[in-house]
């Protein structure tokens, strides 16, 4: 799926990244705690997060996250905006809720990067 269906499945508005639409993305997790994404999240996969501070942005470039999907309406500071558009990493922002996104995206063929935490190692998407 592109970025610019996930726009559409969300009705996102663009924050960065409009010449970005065309990315592929097959995979998303969702978290507000970014130490959990550092711990699960998988490259190439969407962010859905109610985080706005350049925090997120950063996390996403160590990653190597496709894109960063604010939701609940919140925006980015012009600080993570501006770090964003240097990174060249995509901002998306929904008014649906975190769980609302999520299922919206999963019930398009959008799946979890991770589907589940073990008590030896987590079994990620790309283990699968």
């Amino acid at each position: 799926m592109t970025l610019r269906e996930v726009k559409e499945i969300l009705d996102a508005d663009i924050i960065v990244g409009e010449d970005q639409l065309d990315k592929e993305v097959q995979t998303a997790f969702s978290a507000d705690l970014m130490s959990d994404v550092l711990a699960f999240a998988t490259a190439g996969s969407l962010l859905l997060t109610g985080v706005t501070n350049p925090q997120v942005v950063r996390t996403s470039e160590i990653l190597d996250i496709a894109a960063i999907i604010m939701v609940r309406g919140k925006r980015p500071s012009q600080e993570t905006a501006q770090l964003a558009l240097e990174l060249r990493i995509p901002i998306l922002s929904t008014k649906y809720i975190l769980f609302e996104t999520s299922g919206r995206l999963h019930a398009r063929g959008i799946v979890g990067c991770i589907v589940k935490v073990g008590d030896r190692s987590d079994v990620r998407r790309d283990k699968v």
